[in-house]
This record gives structure tokens, C-alpha cells and sequence, in this order.
């Protein structure tokens, strides 16, 4: 039996790509600094299952430093290292895509750090699709701090709220019941249609409940995203006769191409139960993708270094279930799109190396070179599951 699984730690980074400074970020490190961060803090970050495949051995690849606490030198059980974005972005998009054997070299649209951030001839556009009253916001913003701040009155006036990032993105939230869910998606996909002449990578809808600017996000969040303008390792597995099991937001980031199975998740660790199933499920061929949300979306970009410390320790603690869950012939991948240091100013994404631990039956742990783009990870894994090669990219084991 052979079989893939590509775990995907969203903003993981693991030092500054070379190319960083003209991103504005050189010198930032989601991993180093968080490690730093918790040893001042007199609770060192301790991931024994990441650093026994080799995380901090990766991070020393990618950046010549070893992780703050990570005292394992060699003895590793997973093939490891790091790679560097081709991508113009660093941005979910092209992180994803550029895993998956398809890099983008050509520039995304983006809204500017002004306020109002978005053209008044498509505000007024969608306010004339939509029927609202206005529109709130309208600034870059992160999204768990713009809904406790305009939440009391978006649920007072009705007007949805918009934001972005630095991300090629248009964000829509509102409250479930006060605005309504499927208000909320109809709004989103007039947006999308609406944003195509600025060449937006996705619309995205931002449901959330609560009240008295106590309000939180739910699992009902929608990606509207731009299709990949290519084929990639989802499209060849699917061709090849496999099953591809999308988990989290991976389906909504390839526009549902190249899926066979969509399978959601409130947090991190609902994913992770859902990933254990799907272990069991897959078969022969498969390749199964899933995105852990919650270190971006919840802690690296509202700069909880804490929250996102917390998240990896909870994850590294439950990884020998899905390990147990291997197959002879299956290999598995942990890696991230991009960084997002929840030290670094800012709320936006970071320009970081990515982790490349590859790991299962049969894997002999050793040092890789750093790769010169995301896509050999995709082209490792179509090689290891005997489909024909993406149009980019190298195998590395």
C-alpha cells in the first residue's frame, strides 16, 4: 500500500528567507522566537515528537540557529529540512499551491494599508448587490479584533464588516443570526465576482456569534478562492485514480480542485481527529492534505505567542496517534505555507523558510539540502506515489 499525507502547520516558519528584507521581514523566525520567547518565560517549548523527526535540526538548516530548548543533535527519525518560496507572495495562495507543484510567478492584487483600504466603485457596487445600509471597517485588520471592536455595531445597523490584509484578499464578517449565514455567503460570492478586476486571490466569509464585543468566529468560514491556474499533485493524484481528502480550508485554498473529500474542522485538534479518521479510511493511492488554521488565524496574526506555543505543544503531544495510525508504504510530510511570527510588528504574514520533515515506515532519517521552492514537496510525493511528475519541482528522498 502506498499512500500520502501532507500535514500542514499554517504559518510555521522557521527563519527568514533570504529574499525576507525586500518582504520587510528579515530577522523574523516563527519558531526561534516563539522557543525564545517561552524559555524567558521559564517554560521552555518542549516538542519532543517535532524535534525526534528533526524540527530543530530544520531550523538550524534554514537559518543557522537551533531553536531555544531543542537539545537533540542528531539520532532523528525523519528525512528533514527546509525549503524557500519561488512564489512572488507569502501569502496562503501561493504557499499551498506552490506545495502542491504549482508556484505563482506572477503578482496577486492588493488593497492598500489606508483607510479606506478599498475603492469606492467596488464598495458601492457591492452595497448595490447586496442592499445593505454601508459597509464597516474597511482597513486592513485582524479579523478577531475588528469583530470585538465593530461587532456591538454591525449588530445594531446591519452593515456587514470588511477588511483585509496582507494577504490578496476581500474579508466579509457577520454575525449568524443578526445578519445571517447564508446573507453572509450571497454577499461573499457578489464580492468575488466583484474583486476579479483587481485580481484577488479570495473572498472570505467571516461568520461569528456572541454579543456585548464579545463575539468570537465560528467553523462556518467560506474561502470564494481563484482557481489554480495549472495542474497540480491534487489533480495528477486524481488522475491517477487516487482519492484526495481535503481537511480544513485545503479545498476552499484550490477552489475544490483536484478533491475527491471535503472534511471540516472547528479547531486544530477537531482536525486532528479528523485526520486519525481519515488514516484508517484512505487507500491505496490517496493523498490526504490538512490545514491546522488555528496557528495562523488565532495566534499569528493577533501576535499570541503564548496561544500559538500552547498549540504546538498540544500537537506534537497527540502525533504518535496518527503515527501509529501508518501503514508500510505510507509517507507523511509536516510542513507550513509561510511564516507568521507572532513577535514580529504587524499583523500580516511572515517571508520565512518552511519545514520539510518527512517521515514513515521504511523513512530513514538523515539531512536534506534546503530546497529552492515549496514544490518539492509535492514532486516528492508524487514520485513516491508512482504518478506522473509535476511540471515543477524535485524529489528529494
Amino acid at each position: 500500500m502506498t499512500r500520502a499525507f501532507i500535514l500542514l502547520l499554517d504559518s510555521f516558519g522557521i527563519g527568514a528567507a533570504p529574499d525576507a528584507q525586500a518582504f520587510g521581514d528579515a530577522g523574523a523566525n516563527t519558531l526561534g522566537h516563539i522557543a525564545r520567547w517561552a524559555e524567558g518565560q521559564g517554560a521552555p517549548l518542549t516538542l519532543p515528537n517535532l524535534e525526534r523527526l528533526g524540527l530543530g535540526a530544520a531550523a538550524a538548516t534554514a537559518c543557522g540557529q537551533w531553536p531555544a530548548g531543542f537539545a537533540q543533535r542528531d539520532g532523528f527519525a525523519a528525512a528533514y529540512g527546509a525549503a524557500r518560496e519561488r512564489s512572488t507572495g507569502k501569502d496562503t495562495q501561493s504557499g499551498h499551491w506552490e506545495i502542491a507543484g504549482l508556484p505563482v510567478e506572477f503578482e496577486w492584487g492588493y488593497f492598500p494599508s489606508t483607510t479606506p483600504s478599498f475603492p469606492q466603485a467596488l464598495t458601492d457596487a457591492l452595497q448595490a448587490q447586496t442592499g445593505v445600509a454601508g459597509f464597516l471597517g474597511n482597513c486592513h485588520a485582524s479579523g478577531t479584533e475588528i469583530i470585538n471592536r465593530l461587532g456591538d455595531e454591525h449588530c445594531a445597523s446591519g452593515k456587514p464588516i470588511i477588511y483585509t490584509s496582507g494577504d490578496s484578499v476581500f474579508q466579509i464578517a457577520a454575525h449568524e443570526q443578526h445578519f445571517g449565514l447564508e446573507r453572509l455567503y450571497r454577499a461573499c460570492e457578489a464580492a468575488f465576482e466583484l474583486v476579479k478586476p483587481y485580481n484577488i486571490g479570495r473572498v472570505i466569509a467571516r461568520p461569528f456569534v456572541g454579543a456585548d464585543g464579545n463575539y468570537r468566529r465560528t467553523a462556518n468560514r467560506h474561502d470564494y478562492a481563484v482557481a489554480p491556474h495549472g495542474a497540480t499533485l491534487l489533480d495528477h493524484v486524481i488522475n491517477a485514480g487516487g482519492e484526495v481528502i481535503a481537511l480544513g480550508k485545503i479545498s476552499d485554498i484550490f477552489a475544490g480542485q483536484g478533491v475527491s473529500r471535503v472534511i471540516k474542522g472547528a479547531n486544530n485538534m477537531a482536525l486532528f481527529d479528523a485526520l486519525l479518521g481519515a488514516a484508517d479510511e484512505a487507500g491505496d493511492g490517496s493523498l490526504t492534505f490538512v490545514n491546522f488554521v488555528d496557528f495562523d488565524q488565532s495566534f499569528g496574526h493577533r501576535r499570541d505567542v503564548a496561544g500559538y506555543a500552547q498549540a504546538l505543544r498540544e500537537l506534537d503531544l497527540r502525533l504518535p496517534e496518527f503515527m501509529a495510525k501508518l501503514r508500510p508504504g505510507d509517507l507523511t510530510v509536516i510542513t507550513a505555507d509561510h511564516g507568521c511570527d507572532p513577535t514580529w510588528p504587524g499583523s500580516d504574514h511572515t517571508r520565512e523558510h518552511i519545514p520539510m520533515l518527512y517521515f514513515g515506515p521504511g523513512v530513514q532519517g538523515r539531512a536534506l539540502d534546503v530546497s529552492s521552492s515549496f514544490s518539492d514537496i509535492g514532486q516528492t510525493l508524487a514520485h513516491h506515489l508512482c504518478i506522473p511528475p509535476l511540471a515543477h519541482g524535485r524529489s528529494v528522498l
